[in-house]
């Protein structure tokens, strides 16, 4: 049986949309599928659609979160409720093509254990956020040493690696971790599609906030930046030093004031960016030994099997 996996949040006029086109291509090719629907604490009536559906149709699971916590969570949440030998993560407004679907099914009964969606076009996409989005994969590929170029969450997973995938406590960039846990691996590509109904829920902030974040989970490349920083300082001040010495050897004093407050304001600034650097590690370690769950379900809903 394969699971497709729907994080959704705000996606009201997508649930049914969604299910309608991916179930009539299951249906088409003779696939055994159930959907499982993860609200992530939707301020609208995304989950009273899933209610819905699920007393109408006979393949689904719905999962509510009592707040929002994340795509993150919301993808583990969607693989910790999996029942099927294999599993589909796909977005609810369909710019992943559902079509694909097929096509990485058929690779997984090829012997495939991880099939990979990746992005041949990024559609109509702002080009900032374009640049943005380039600028984060290749960083994140030099850092955690793996090519992530145009990845995504569209990916089918085995059994096996769904199981290992649960097992790890981390709360972990999705996309990154399929490639770190290794296994047989295909690829699928694809062009990404209009969504199917409105809008983006991520923001220009939300987006760096959330690259920043995944470049801390997977590197500790930042915290060199401090090393780096703390040997520029050393060589500065070995050729301030020689430049005082030699000013007092040949009876010149070493001109005012203003350089004395262009160092100390450039060591401050070098001290403060290595603190938060450093503080920002350190915040990481504290949410991860505090050991709160990635999500909470405040409530789940199900088909009856008739």
């Amino acid at each position: 049986m394969l699971s497709i996996i729907i994080p959704a949040y705000n996606e009201e006029k997508c649930i049914k949309k969604a299910y309608d086109a991916i179930n009539s291509l299951l249906i088409e090719n003779s696939i055994e599928g159930e959907f499982i629907f993860v609200d992530d604490g939707s301020q609208d009536e995304t989950y009273r659609v899933i209610s819905e559906l699920a007393s109408e149709k006979e393949n689904i699971v719905g999962l509510h979160f009592s707040r929002n916590f994340g795509k993150e969570s919301a993808i583990s949440a969607g693989l910790s409720a999996v029942s099927g030998d294999c599993a589909v993560v796909i977005d609810c407004d369909l710019q992943h093509p559902p079509e694909k679907i097929i096509e990485m099914y058929h690779l997984w009964e090829a012997g495939y254990e991880i099939v990979e969606g990746i992005k041949r076009e990024r559609g109509d996409e702002k080009k900032m956020h374009g640049i943005g989005a380039k600028l984060f994969y290749s960083v994140i590929s030099r850092v955690a040493g793996f090519d992530m170029a145009n990845s995504s969450d569209f990916k089918l997973l085995d059994r096996k690696v769904i199981d290992v995938l649960n097992k790890m406590p981390e709360r972990g960039f999705f996309r990154a971790i399929s490639f770190w846990v290794g296994y047989k691996k295909a690829v699928v590509e694809y062009d990404v599609a209009e969504r199917v109904d409105g809008e983006s829920k991520w923001s220009t902030r939300g987006l760096v906030k959330y690259a920043f974040s995944n470049i801390t989970s997977y590197s500790t490349a930042p915290m060199q930046i401090v090393t780096v920083l703390g040997m520029v300082m050393l060589v500065i001040s070995v050729i301030f030093g020689v430049w005082a010495l030699i000013d007092k050897i040949i009876g010149r004093a070493l001109e005012g004031m203003t350089t004395v407050i262009i160092i100390t304001i450039f060591i401050g600034s070098i001290i403060m960016i290595s603190l938060g650097i450093i503080g920002y590690y350190i915040a990481r370690i504290f949410e991860e030994i505090k050991g709160r769950p990635k999500y909470i379900i405040s409530s789940t809903t199900k088909s009856k099997r008739k």
